[in-house]
């Protein structure tokens, strides 16, 4: 089994299944508020935006749905504040008479927030035609990071039904922010980090040589409430392949002086041609465990998270990578596990199912070696039983950072990659090792419940 410091990656869902690309952070595009009684009626209702402002315009909608009927609700009043670092942006009554309120927004760098559309007499609440539709502009989603939705259903069934005291709900959701960050090497040299946020804003983020690890901070609620529906807290660090003093086999991650549990730690040098991502994955349950720790020590509980990623030693064979579809799977390991120049290295692999992990016989493949983004070396086989192996010696002048990847895999052309430093003779670095597809984020396993 691979160690979980290594290939610790997640699926985030409900049923521990989900396609990368459909969530990577709390709030993120998404957040439902459900089974909310209204009157005697349960209501669902999930605010939803996108995960970038990147065009003149965006699209926040708001649909309220009834749990019983499955259907959306009528004639629908809210009351709706947004805030952003504790200051609210606006708060203001809305209407729908479907059960789907879709408001355009404009950011600009107005002073203020201007609302277009039509007012009701009733609660002077806001709301859009076909041919004119809601729209607010001014200065809103400027920023990257968490944003709060506050809501009361003020009238149901008939827009005269007022409805005192529904309840304030809450909804977050999230804009991804990147942001880099210039730090000295052990050589006085700028090295570019980059930190993107699925959460909420990142500060103070430093790289010390000296210790070998990164920290940065982030503000975060540890309020049962809050964290009741924070399904996942999501953080990547960014920097180059090449940073070669900070390439070591795997990570420790902590929060708060807390350790992550393995599985929340993964490495990603597959997504980006020039840099190593370390991902951090945040579950409910992991939060739960987080906040029941700090509680043991004699300190109050912190406002914020205290991120640090330090260098790890530890590796374990074999390493696991699938294709972007899933549909294979390749375990790898290499023999001897420090790779070097005039030393034959056995590169010992198994291409598996990526859904039932059994073995694939009579699997055809490509092996290809790739350093400074050119070909070493490329053979094409059949592994008869699934696994195989091929064996390759390293030239003296064929060291650094290097790409193990099988091509066409089954006649496919799907593929999938690791990567490795083979380490000069004399080199001070023992051996980086990782393991990841395309889909960074693909099964977690190992999920444990704790209580507080």
């Amino acid at each position: 089994m691979i160690s979980l410091k290594v290939f610790g990656i997640c699926v985030l869902s409900a049923c521990l299944l989900f396609p990368a690309s459909s969530v990577y952070g709390h709030g993120f595009g998404i957040d439902t508020i459900r089974s909310i009684d209204i009157q005697g009626k349960k209501l669902s209702i999930s605010v939803e935006m996108p995960m970038y402002f990147e065009n003149d315009q965006e699209q926040i909608t708001i649909t309220a749905t009834e749990d019983a009927t499955k259907e959306n609700a009528k004639n629908v009043t809210f009351l709706i504040g947004l805030f952003h670092n504790g200051e609210m942006i606006f708060r203001n009554y809305f209407f729908t008479d479907n059960g789907v309120l879709p408001i355009i927004v404009s950011p600009s760098a107005d002073e203020k927030i201007t609302i277009h559309g039509q007012q009701d007499s009733l609660l002077g609440a806001w709301h859009g035609t076909e041919d004119n539709p809601l729209e607010i502009t001014g200065p809103l989603f400027n920023s990257g990071g968490l944003y709060n939705f506050e809501i009361e259903v003020r009238t149901i069934d008939e827009p005269t039904n007022i409805i005192d005291n529904s309840g304030v709900y809450n909804a977050d959701l999230s804009l991804i922010e990147t942001v880099s960050f210039i730090q000295k090497d052990s050589k006085n040299n700028d090295v570019q980090f980059r930190s993107k946020s699925y959460f909420d804003s990142i500060s103070n983020f430093k790289y010390d040589f000296e210790a070998k690890q990164v920290t940065f901070e982030m503000p975060f609620d540890w309020s049962e409430k809050q964290m009741s529906h924070v399904s996942v807290v999501h953080i990547e660090t960014h920097f180059p392949k090449n940073f070669v003093e900070f390439l070591p086999p795997s990570y420790s991650a902590y929060v708060n002086g807390v350790e992550l549990f393995n599985s929340s730690v993964s490495v990603d040098d597959y997504t980006e041609d020039d840099e190593r991502i370390v991902h951090l994955v945040l579950l409910q349950d992991h939060l739960r465990y987080l906040k029941n720790e700090m509680r043991k020590s004699d300190e109050p509980v912190s406002e914020n998270m205290k991120f640090v990623i330090s260098t790890s030693e530890d590796i374990s064979f074999p390493l696991e990578a699938y294709t972007k579809s899933e549909d294979f799977k390749v375990n790898l390991s290499w023999d001897p596990l420090i790779v070097e120049p005039d030393v034959a290295t056995n590169f010992i692999f198994t291409i598996r199912d990526g859904r039932t992990n059994d073995p694939l016989r009579s699997s055809d493949y490509t092996f290809v070696i790739i350093q400074n983004g050119k070909e070493i070396h490329r053979v094409s086989g059949t592994a008869q039983v699934g696994g195989d192996f091929e064996k390759f010696t390293f030239a003296e002048d064929q060291t650094g950072p290097t790409i193990i990847k099988f091509e066409n895999i089954r006649n496919t052309g799907q593929e999938t990659e690791f990567a490795l430093v083979v380490v000069p003779e004399f080199g001070a670095i023992t051996l980086f090792l990782l393991a990841i597809s395309i889909m960074s984020i693909v099964v977690i396993t190992r999920r444990t419940s704790f209580s507080i």
